[in-house]
């Protein structure tokens, strides 16, 4: 039983202000109760970020090179509990061992060190003329994150906010709660001064509401759905807070007519089903040739058969969804699309073969599907891939941009310039052209995907606060 009944601030393991308040933690595989989470209140918020507010001005002046020993330190510590954090992925939100311990763990891991050298040469200060252009903290970071990617979503965050001299208060989420745990552990090893980063545990109308909407908080870094992200910036309105927004996302991923369809169509069905499909810049939208849907449906349903699923702790591609909420939403939007007449080309409804126990879902593939249906409007955050038909690639581009979300996109193809020239014209804050990636890309939406970008230098950005400096040079005066 992992048990997360303390909260991490001021430096210290403190005991939440109503011990009785606590959520059960559901195993997904085994959908036995696995451990348990203190919920935190107003009142525990209140001492988090009077913490952060307190170490606030000693750390904000801190130079770059003492940031960058600290992050070093993170670094080594976050290396000494990797394995913890698998274990506790796979426990608590069915990620299987090879991801979990792989590129879940390495997500936070590739963010901690493109943290580490961008802080090198960032510019916090810059001349213009007379004027000397600085760039400040912002203050106390209230950082809402989800429980999919949880070491990712938190790394993109944190890393960022330490690095650019600002203190925080975290709230992960209460499905998967101890990955947040370990990594306060792991901050508080390297040496984190008491109250820069500082962790509450709970759910969202207990802590994320107050967290949100609190006075002495100057920036929301929020991760999550539409829905709660909207919720979360009508309870910032009010103090003027910054706001950045990382929400869902209906991304497609469009497979050029080149010699290379078949390979793309396979890696765009096995990429889907990473993570169970629980991925906000998951590719569920793939589109094809019209002309060669039937060479698609033949190879996705040959792709899908190879996903193997079952208990995440044996060597299997893909575990249950997290909860037992997700399963239900993900089970009815398969029957919709089995109802509205989407040719079901693998997979569909209930639970695969053999795992009558498990949150666990059927790899499904619907083809011949339509921009109207809900599959392809929905994110449905699960192992479902809709396949549409394009005409020509101007069509393709039409259907793409067909939606309101705008975070993600692919193109798929053997040719490059046409990739490139295909990629430019998607409506969305990461198109990568023959599935690329890149630690020092900006990541973020469009549309109601979300604002704001993170990762690498672009990260650092909604962090800081741009003061101007002028008549700093008397002599330079326009």
């Amino acid at each position: 039983m992992r048990d997360n009944l303390t909260f991490y601030i001021g430096g210290k393991w403190t005991g939440p202000a109503d011990p009785a308040r606590t959520l059960d933690v559901v195993n997904p595989a085994t959908e036995q109760v696995c451990g348990k989470v203190a919920a935190g209140s107003a009142a525990d918020v209140d001492r988090a970020v009077a913490a952060a507010r307190g170490a606030f001005p000693a750390w904000s002046r801190t130079s770059v090179a003492e940031r960058t020993e600290l992050l070093r330190s993170v670094q080594e510590a976050y290396q000494k509990r990797s394995g913890d954090l698998a274990a506790a992925l796979t426990e608590e939100m069915g990620a299987p061992a090879s991801l979990a311990g792989g590129f879940q763990v390495g997500l936070g891991a590739g963010h901690l060190a493109k943290a580490i050298e961008i802080l090198q040469d960032f510019a916090f200060e810059e001349r213009r003329g007379a004027t000397l252009v600085v760039r400040e903290p912002i203050g106390v970071c209230a950082l809402i994150t989800p429980w999919n990617w949880p070491l990712n979503q938190i790394a993109v965050k944190v890393f960022p906010a330490l690095a650019t001299g600002c203190t925080m208060v975290l709230k992960p989420s209460e499905t998967a709660p101890s990955a947040g745990r370990i990594f306060a552990e792991i901050l508080d090893a390297a040496g984190v001064p008491a109250g820069v980063f500082n962790l509450v545990q709970g759910d969202g109308p207990g802590v994320g509401v107050p967290l949100s909407s609190h006075p002495g908080v100057d920036m929301v870094s929020f991760t999550g759905s539409v829905r709660a992200g909207v919720e979360v910036a009508r309870n910032a309105a009010p103090g003027v807070k910054r706001l950045t927004q990382e929400l869902g996302g209906k991304s497609p991923n469009i497979v050029l007519d080149d010699a290379a369809f078949a390979g793309n169509v396979a890696g765009g069905v096995t990429g889907m089903m990473g993570n169970s499909g629980q991925t906000c810049s998951a590719l569920s939208r793939m589109l094809v040739p019209r002309s060669r849907m039937d060479e698609a449906i033949a190879v996705a349903r040959e792709a899908a058969a190879s996903v193997t699923v079952g208990d995440p702790s044996d060597d299997v591609v893909m575990g249950p969804v997290a909860s037992r909420t997700q399963f239900e939403k993900v089970q009815a939007l398969i029957r919709k699309g089995i109802d509205e007449g989407a040719t079901l080309v693998a997979g569909g409804t209930g639970r695969p073969d053999g795992l009558p126990t498990g949150f666990y879902v059927r790899p499904t593939v619907f083809a011949d599907v339509t921009a109207d249906m809900t599959i392809a409007r929905e994110e449905i955050f699960g192992p479902v891939l809709a396949i549409l038909g394009y005409d020509d690639v101007d069509h393709a581009v039409e259907i793409a941009n067909d939606t309101e979300y705008g975070l993600a996109g692919n193109v798929a193809g053997a040719d490059l310039d046409a990739a490139r020239a295909v990629a430019r014209r998607i409506r969305a804050g990461w198109v990568s052209i023959n599935d690329g990636f890149d630690f020092g890309c900006p990541f973020g939406g469009y549309k109601k995907s979300g604002n704001g970008r993170e990762w690498g230098e672009f990260g650092f950005h909604d962090y800081l606060e741009t003061k101007g400096l002028l008549g700093y040079e008397p002599d330079q005066a326009t």
